[in-house]
């Protein structure tokens, strides 16, 4: 039960609403609204809206609390994200470094891979993390501001409400109480007027005064009573309409509110677990890569890629001829015999007496002579192989650059007002001299190899060699213990480096290439490079060499590397294909914050 005034009490029976005054009980009219209002709220009245404004504020608290939470998962997402890129960063091959070289083997490559997934898995991470940003902590901040000014709103209306039937209350107390005042000094003249009415001893005209008097405050009296009955059924009406229409609307208003907010709170609730679920396929695509690359490994391929890596080419000894020591002191040897001391046809360029070169190491730390002689034949041949085909690389580069040159000049004679056709020639020139100088190596590399092929042994002398040779020239190669010295039969002392310690790893160059080895190094960076600008072509180019692409005349084509000098420019045309095209055959265009961005004319 719920007093609302020491003279009204209102309470609830057999779900009926009863009014007891000083008159006595009276069941009101149903009001199912209200009555609804009542039973639900559990009979929260206007001296309530303090209770309300507590729950209110706890549950805009509540919202603001799971944001916060929200915010701070993201935050962890964001750093997972940032160590895992750090980890994969970390333990991506080097430039230039024996990592690259490692990677023709297949588990090499498999880590590679498990390398590269796991970014894209640290990616999925951050996807969580700016989903939840945008979709639960932004739309939560909005929300917030709404919830707060709409919650400000209802509880001012229902104040004001208040104060309007408290003023009212009043008023009526006022009107009542001028009425009980007018009611008492009427009947006091009346009783003045009976008593001097009366009394023989009081004039006529002291009586007329006392009837008048006694006349006029019944009129107040009757008057006030109008005027209390009058303002006793507004304030009725009025304080009817406030507990059954004004309070239980802005009830209502703030219940709605209520189920607006909690029913938020559940959305953003399922969005959170949505933001993950959303990400669980590309999750297991990774994972299913990096399970796929480690099915990929081939111990005996790799197994065979280091005996290809470090067989030597030479050919096994011959059998060792006995030695009678009961004739006279006079050692023989076999012509095959590692310890022959004939001269051969052609002494290999070395400072040493004699090699032995299955187990014999170098004390010099040099990069060795030009033409690999101190590596074992078939590691040597493969070095001038890679010579030679980087020469010739470096030999296509320097033609098609002539070539572009050559075409620019022809554009220049046909409009001089584009350039001077004479500014080109001394590049034109250069380049010439330069493809003498690079043929010139080709064709003494190219010698040397040719030498390297004569004395290699034939496919079925090396199927020959015997097991216990090659077991004992891999032990002695891929040993990496200090150079130590041996002494031949003759006793001479014999120096020579281990092949293991000359061999470097053969870069992978996509032509065309630079004369720079910065620019390899760039090249071979297998990260995706960001677009510096665009370009519009010029003239048609057609790419047949490996490394350069094809462009249409008026083609678009998006800039990632600018042209450092060499004439051609890297671009690309969509996310899988990209390339070198000649730098005058199109006009750039770099962004202005791109690093050193200017702009081709």
């Amino acid at each position: 039960m719920l007093r609302r005034r020491s003279e009204f009490f209102l309470f609830l029976q057999d779900n009926a609403l009863f009014l007891k005054c000083d008159r006595g009980e009276q069941q009101l009219s149903p009001h199912e609204e209200y009555l609804q209002v009542l039973l639900q709220m559990k009979m929260i009245s206007a001296d309530q809206f303090d209770n309300l404004e507590k729950h209110t504020q706890w549950g805009i608290e509540f919202v603001e609390k799971y944001s916060k939470f929200v915010k701070e998962r993201t935050e962890i997402e964001f750093s997972y994200a940032k160590q895992i890129r750090n980890l994969s960063r970390k333990y991506q091959p080097k430039k230039n470094s024996r990592e690259e070289e490692e990677n023709k083997y297949t588990f090499c490559r498999a880590f590679l891979t498990t390398l590269n997934e796991l970014n894209d898995y640290a990616g999925q991470h951050e996807v969580i993390a700016e989903n939840l940003t945008s979709q639960i902590i932004c739309e939560l901040s909005r929300y917030l501001q709404e919830l707060k000014s709409e919650r400000k709103s209802h509880f001012h209306d229902g104040r004001k409400a208040q104060q309007y039937i408290e003023s009212s209350w009043k008023q009526l107390e006022s009107c009542k109480r001028r009425f009980e005042r007018e009611c008492k000094e009427a009947d006091r003249a009346q009783q003045h007027f009976e008593k001097m009415d009366a009394d023989i001893n009081v004039t006529k005209a002291d009586v007329e005064r006392a009837r008048q008097q006694a006349q006029m405050k019944q009129q107040m009296a009757t008057d006030s009573k109008g005027d209390y009955s009058s303002y006793l059924q507004k304030f009725n009406q009025e304080q009817n309409e406030h507990y059954y229409t004004i309070i239980p609307n802005i009830f209502q208003k703030l219940q709605d509110m209520e189920e607006k907010r909690i029913e938020r709170i559940g959305v953003c609730m399922k969005t959170f677990a949505d933001v993950d679920r959303q990400i669980l396929p590309i999750v297991g695509k990774c994972l299913d890569g990096m399970t796929k690359a480690a099915e990929s490994i081939e111990p005996k391929d790799d197994s065979k890629q280091v005996i290809e890596s470090y067989k030597s080419g030479f050919e096994p000894p011959g059998d060792v001829d006995f030695e009678d020591y009961g004739q006279a002191m006079k050692r023989t040897v076999s012509d095959t015999s590692l310890t022959n001391s004939k001269e051969p046809k052609e002494k290999p360029v070395s400072k040493t007496k004699g090699k032995l070169w299955p187990f014999i190491k170098n004390k010099n730390k040099g990069s060795g002579p030009e033409d690999f002689s101190h590596l074992p034949p078939e590691q040597r041949r493969k070095k001038l192989q890679g010579k030679i085909d980087d020469l010739n690389k470096d030999i296509q580069k320097e033609m098609d650059q002539r070539d572009a040159l050559t075409k620019m000049k022809d554009v220049y004679v046909k409009n001089p007002q584009m350039g001077d056709p004479a500014s080109v020639d001394p590049r034109l020139s250069e380049i010439g001299h330069t493809i003498e100088k690079l043929q010139a190596e080709v064709q003494k590399f190219e010698g040397w190899y040719t030498e390297v092929e004569e004395r290699m042994p034939s496919k079925s002398d090396s199927h020959r060699k015997s097991g216990l040779y090659e077991a004992q020239n891999n032990s002695a190669v891929s040993s990496n213990s200090c150079a130590q010295d041996r002494e031949s039969p003759d006793g001479s002392y014999t120096e020579e480096q281990n092949s293991e310690t000359q061999l470097r790893a053969k870069p992978n160059l996509n032509p065309p290439t630079s004369s720079t080895p910065d620019f390899d190094d760039e090249f071979e960076d297998e990260e995706t490079l960001p677009t510096i600008g665009t370009c519009k072509a010029l003239y048609p180019f057609e790419g047949h060499n490996e490394g350069t692409i094809s462009v249409a005349e008026g083609e678009l084509l998006y800039v990632i590397e600018e042209d450092k000098g060499d004439g051609w420019t890297r671009v690309r045309r969509n996310e899988e294909e990209e390339g070198y095209v000649p730098t005058s055959y199109v006009d750039v265009f770099l962004e202005t914050n791109a690093k050193g961005a200017m702009t081709y004319i």
